[in-house]
Formats: structure tokens, C-alpha cells, sequence
């Protein structure tokens, strides 16, 4: 690179794909926190060798992806996997059991839509597939797989790089980057139809169920919600590990909560994962408005709730950029 102009131009070209490496990042380390550092780190390493970057053998997206990839597996290196509590064990039977965190593990972190890579990068279906490929289940069930799989899924998959392109960026064989997916696959076919979501669109009425669920919590209306959730709804709480399965549980334990945090909830539509996502303030009377309680991420399917993955930790409303607290609207 030579001039500052030259330096400004490649800045700005980075920069244009800051978002869409943070979502490939993400997908390979399940934390938010984690993969913007990498991402750091890969636009460091990028702006280091721009020199010896060639538009002949890959696109400037290909090549960005390359690096990002293989400071994620540098940095997957002796690290265990980032879980949901569903993948720590059996469902719970007691709504009523003591909610105790288990700070030692790593949990998986929800992802922020908002820094979603820009979708004027392509067209209206990558932006689609880069949604699709952040969703909670699919990205909880890469966590499964080790890193070089991992890798090659989500390089193959999601970001839908030819096979040689992949094998490229891992260094590899066409062949051996083929017999990776393959056991890749298989061992998610065994998580549930994780890979069937980046081919299949959202529900429709996703935005209006969820709007529905909204409008009962606020209400403290437990058989509002009970009638918008699926026989087999799954209610998972991280840093808390226990999980519940099944409606009749759903709603005994939102009766708790109620009981227990009381009435005058606020909840504030916020994107995440690609899916629909709550964020819930929880009264606060000592301060007379709310405080920041958790974030909801859902999954509807066939109109109805098939999952909620309640992210019970303030923290991480500062991913999405969400005050700790608001006073109640005045009446």
C-alpha cells in the first residue's frame, strides 16, 4: 500500500465487513465478546498483508473469511465448547426448583441482529442466510463439533464457499474438507434439523406471536401464554441450568416468576439471532420503574412458541446496547 488514500480505501473495505465477521466469528465461538476480538485481530492481520492479497485467487469477503477462520482456530485451541443448558443434561420436572447459576461455565451468549453484516453486501437471500446462520439452535449445535469441523460447516454451509475455496482456507485437501462435513453433518442430524434452518424461512407470523406473548407477560396473563406455546415448548434459563420441557411446566413456572418479581413487567422488542427477542425489565419499586432483567430469544414455529431461550444475566443488554434500567411510562 502506498499514499494515504490507498490506506483509507483498504480501511474502508475492511471496515464494510466488520459485521459479517462478527456473525462468522460468533458462529465459531458462541460469544459475542470474544468474536469481536477476533475480529479485531483478523482486520490487524488483514492490514498487515494486504500486500500479498491477490483479487485473482479469492474475493476480498473469501480472503477476510480465511484469516477470520484460522484466528478462530487458533483461538479454539484447548477451549471447551459454549453450551446451553440443554446440552448439559435432562429437562428439569420441578418448575419450583431452586434457580442457582453455575457461573464456571461458559454459556453461550445471544447474538445482536443490529450487528448483523450490511445487507447491501448482497442480495436479499444472503442477508436471510446470515440471519438464518446465527440462530441459537444451529449455533448452540456447532459448539458440538470440533474446531475444524465447526470450521468447515459453517465455511461450506452458511457462508456457501465452494469445497476447494473451504479446503484453501483450512489448509487442506477437497477430500478431507468432503469426509469433515460429512461426519459434521451427521453428528448435527443428531442435534435435530439444525442445517434444515438456513434453508427454511421464518415463520411468518413469528413478529405477531411473539407481539401476543408481550402483551399477556405485561398483563401477568400466565393463561395467555400458556395458549400461544407448543405441547413440547422447551424453557431454558442460562446461567441457570436448569431446563424445562413441556407447556404445563412453562406455565407453572411463569406463575413463579410472577410470584415471586411481582407484576408491572416491561418488555421492549429487540432482534436477536434471527429470531424474535424480548428484552425484559423486571419492577423495581425500591427505584419506582424497572430494571434490567433478562433477554427472551424465541423460536415459533407453526404459529406457536417451540422454544425460549431466556438469557437470565443483565450483562449482556449491553450487546444490544439496552439500558439497565427505565422508569415506568407515566399514566
Amino acid at each position: 500500500m502506498t499514499g494515504t488514500a490507498t490506506a483509507q480505501d483498504w480501511d474502508e473495505r475492511y471496515e464494510a465487513y466488520r459485521g459479517d465477521l462478527l456473525a462468522h466469528c460468533y458462529r465459531m465461538l458462541g460469544s459475542v465478546d470474544e468474536a469481536e476480538d477476533l475480529v479485531q485481530e483478523t482486520l490487524l492481520r488483514a492490514w498487515r498483508a494486504a500486500d500479498r492479497y491477490d483479487p485473482q485467487r479469492a474475493s476480498l469477503r473469501t480472503w477476510l473469511h480465511r484469516i477470520a477462520t484460522n484466528a478462530c482456530l487458533s483461538a479454539l485451541e484447548g477451549r471447551g465448547r459454549r453450551p446451553l443448558p440443554s446440552g448439559l443434561g435432562p429437562a428439569g420436572d420441578d418448575p419450583q426448583a431452586p434457580l442457582v447459576p453455575r457461573l464456571d461455565v461458559p454459556w453461550l451468549q445471544p447474538f445482536p441482529d443490529a450487528r448483523l453484516g450490511d445487507p447491501r453486501l448482497g442480495d436479499p437471500a444472503d442477508a436471510a442466510q446470515q440471519r438464518a446462520g446465527v440462530r441459537l439452535a444451529l449455533v448452540a449445535a456447532l459448539q458440538l463439533l470440533p474446531a475444524r469441523q465447526r470450521a468447515a460447516l459453517v465455511l461450506r454451509e452458511v457462508l456457501q464457499l465452494p469445497a476447494a475455496e473451504v479446503a484453501d482456507a483450512l489448509g487442506s485437501s477437497v477430500a478431507s474438507v468432503n469426509s469433515s462435513l460429512q461426519r459434521a453433518r451427521a453428528a448435527l442430524q443428531e442435534a435435530g434439523p439444525t442445517l434444515d434452518q438456513l434453508r427454511e424461512p421464518a415463520d411468518p407470523d413469528e413478529r405477531a406471536v411473539v407481539d401476543r406473548y408481550l402483551t399477556a407477560f405485561e398483563a401477568a396473563d400466565v393463561a395467555g401464554l400458556t395458549r400461544l406455546l407448543a405441547d413440547d415448548v422447551v424453557l431454558e434459563m442460562p446461567p441457570v441450568p436448569l431446563w424445562l420441557a413441556g407447556r404445563a411446566h412453562y406455565g407453572e413456572f411463569m406463575q413463579r416468576v410472577f410470584a415471586m418479581r411481582g407484576t408491572g413487567w416491561r418488555l421492549v422488542p429487540v432482534p436477536a439471532n434471527g429470531s424474535p427477542a424480548l428484552a425484559a425489565y423486571a419492577p423495581d419499586p425500591a427505584n419506582g420503574g424497572v430494571r434490567a432483567h433478562s433477554l427472551n430469544v424465541f423460536t415459533v414455529a407453526n404459529g406457536l412458541i417451540r422454544c425460549c431461550v431466556t438469557f437470565a444475566d443483565a450483562s449482556v443488554f449491553g450487546l444490544f446496547g439496552l439500558p439497565a434500567g427505565q422508569p415506568l411510562p407515566s399514566t
